[in-house]
């Protein structure tokens, strides 16, 4: 397969076509606008266990990744302060719902629908819990649109980019889905990396929560919904 980096598809004019057998997307910052509300219950987290709560802006950075990943990094946080904060984050996601917060970015319904008329299987692929990202389409209405749904495990064992696209993969394979030209659609280089632990190309969004470093190792970064359409549906 040919690689193409640094491929802005800002309009038609540009074009890229790929028979697709299936369509993995990631869930925050690619399908849902869901940073409002994680930063305001990562802020309630961090300072009901004592913890310095960083700026909206820094707190950013911890939307995408596996929450356990992002209060080592950025918190640093030793493996025990980081399961007692993933504790209390999902009790406030409790509190609130996960869908609170959470919007569907302008064009992706009809995206998803799109996809499917054309009769390529969608999965979903992220590493906010699998109940949690149940919840969220169902409460958009986009569950329809899904042959599997995966996300990481209530217990962290499968919470990798990597762990919960191979999970993805095997869930959809039995399900009868040929997965032998499968791409990802996402925003983060964890994406990315997750997708090429299984030989499969990553299409990246631009509006998401990723920046341009991040871009490095993408089959293609795309604009907007018709770019991105173009490149799934041809």
């Amino acid at each position: 397969m040919e690689r193409v980096t640094d491929l802005y598809l800002a309009s038609t004019t540009v074009s890229f076509h790929r028979s697709w057998s299936c369509v993995l997307f990631d869930l925050d910052g690619t399908i849902v606008d869901s940073a409002p509300g994680i930063i305001s219950r990562m802020r309630t987290t961090l300072a009901n266990v004592g913890a310095v709560v960083p700026s909206d802006e820094s707190l950013l950075r911890w939307v995408g990744p596996p929450l356990l990943d992002s209060f080592r990094d950025f918190a640093g946080m030793d493996p025990l302060q980081s399961q007692l904060a993933l504790t209390e984050y999902r009790r406030q996601v409790a509190i609130e719902g996960a869908e609170v917060g959470t919007a569907v970015f302008p064009g992706v319904a009809g995206l998803l629908a799109r996809i499917s008329e054309a009769g390529i299987p969608i999965g979903l692929a992220t590493s906010k819990p699998e109940s949690q990202a149940n919840t969220i389409l169902d409460h958009f209405g986009l569950s329809q649109y899904f042959t599997v749904v995966t996300g990481a495990s209530e217990d962290e064992v499968r919470s990798s980019k990597a762990d919960v696209v191979g999970e993805a993969l095997r869930r959809l394979t039995a399900a009868g889905v040929d997965t032998s030209r499968t791409v990802l659609v996402g925003d983060r280089l964890h994406d990315i990396e997750g997708a090429a632990a299984h030989g499969i190309p990553t299409i990246l969004v631009e509006w998401g929560y990723g920046s341009p470093a991040e871009a490095t190792g993408a089959l293609a970064v795309v604009h907007s919904i018709d770019a991105l359409s173009n490149l799934i549906t041809g």
